[in-house]
């Protein structure tokens, strides 16, 4: 029997504003491609979170007012499931504002918002402008430093805590915070990041390493021509 990737989408409906649902397409088709099967759920506000019902969880980027209504929602209702799902292997890929819900808060001026605390990092925001701009990365998830390219566009500076890793080093681009040249974050099967636009389309080997990792499967490899072209034009974006 084909292997079945399991794919939960937190929040889809609030996180959703920088075409993000583009990597649930991509990671679809590279399955289907391979004769792998999908299956696609939805977890809202106020839904309960299975931690064993899905092999890869997945949350985007919303707005202010939804971020700050998923944020209350996700320590309430959803915070020891996710705990849970993540110390049992399940892959956790958070994007932008979803990204920024995976530390310990959130501050935004007077108000702050609660993180879920799955990996240690705080996020504040900004006095200055906001850090906007095509950005590139190299991130080493095995198998030697690859590069990983998007679009960022984020107020909040995020400050990894001496218990959290970065996803990668900035090449070009601003990354967590536009002064360590750090971008993201990588704690076992949980990665974070600020890359959108989308990310996994235009690095579709990324999304291949999170297929593997939440089926604990080595995939075959795809004739990936316009995937590759995909991803040097967004590295040309960058300036790389």
């Amino acid at each position: 029997m084909s292997p079945v990737l399991r794919v939960c989408g937190l929040y889809p409906d609030l996180m959703n504003i920088y075409a993000d649902r583009g990597n649930l397409i991509l990671l679809q088709r590279r399955c289907e491609w391979r004769g792998i099967g999908f299956e696609f759920s939805r977890c809202g506000l106020g839904d309960r979170l299975d931690p064993s019902a899905a092999d890869l969880l997945y949350i985007g980027g919303g707005q202010d007012r939804d971020q700050a209504l998923v944020a209350e929602d996700l320590v309430a209702n959803k915070r020891g499931a996710v705990h849970e799902a993540a110390g049992s292997g399940v892959v956790l890929l958070a994007v932008c504002g979803g990204y920024q819900l995976l530390g310990e808060s959130y501050a935004l001026g007077e108000r702050t918002l609660p993180g879920v605390g799955l990996v240690d990092l705080r996020t504040v925001r900004g006095t200055g402008p906001r850090l906007i701009g095509n950005c590139v990365i190299e991130a080493d998830l095995g198998g030697g430093p690859r590069q990983i390219a998007g679009f960022e566009n984020h107020g909040g500076r995020t400050h990894l805590g001496p218990g959290a890793t970065a996803l990668g080093r900035v090449i070009k681009g601003h990354g967590n915070n536009g002064e360590d040249r750090l971008e993201g974050v990588c704690k076992g099967n949980v990665f974070g990041t600020y890359l959108h636009g989308p990310l996994l389309p235009k690095n579709a080997w990324l999304a291949d390493v999170l297929i593997e990792l939440a089926l604990d499967v080595e995939l075959d490899p795809l004739d990936d021509t316009l995937e590759q072209l995909a991803h040097q034009t967004a590295l040309r974006a960058a300036g790389v």
